[in-house]
């Protein structure tokens, strides 16, 4: 490890488990691999929502409070979708999945419960058997 350089142990951990092949610790070449990543504070996720060339949903879906109005959005923006690559149900479950996945912790267990049932309302709408 150069001089000056500090890292944290996580990271220690994973350098010996991946190897330090491609990671560069000089100042004068660009990081890549992990160093990169929490060098930009960027991530995967964030440039999905952002450039994404994905269906198009309505403005607010996911503030709404009832399942089965969040499913019906869904699976109308699925339905009229010109984008998308996959089956509607598996476009409007796969949005649904990426919305729950990317605000993580942030929500309460009541919205996650709410947006759970959603998931449940979309099998139902598109003729599926609900999972609970």
């Amino acid at each position: 490890m150069p001089k000056g350089v500090s890292v944290s142990p996580g990271i220690m951990l994973q350098l010996w488990n991946r190897g330090s092949a491609g990671v560069s610790l000089s100042p004068a070449r660009p990081a890549k691999g992990i160093f990169a990543m929490t060098k930009s504070k960027k991530k995967w996720s964030q440039d999905v929502t952002e450039h994404s060339n994905a269906m198009d949903l309505k403005e607010g879906v996911f503030k709404s409070d009832d399942p089965k109005k969040i499913a019906r959005s869904i699976k109308h923006s699925a339905e009229h979708s010109d984008r998308r690559r996959s089956s509607p149900f598996r476009a409007a479950m796969s949005m649904l999945t990426f919305y729950i996945n990317r605000a993580g912790e942030q929500l309460s267990k009541k919205r996650r419960g709410t947006l759970e049932k959603t998931k449940d309302e979309l099998r139902k709408d598109f003729g599926r058997q609900p999972r609970h």
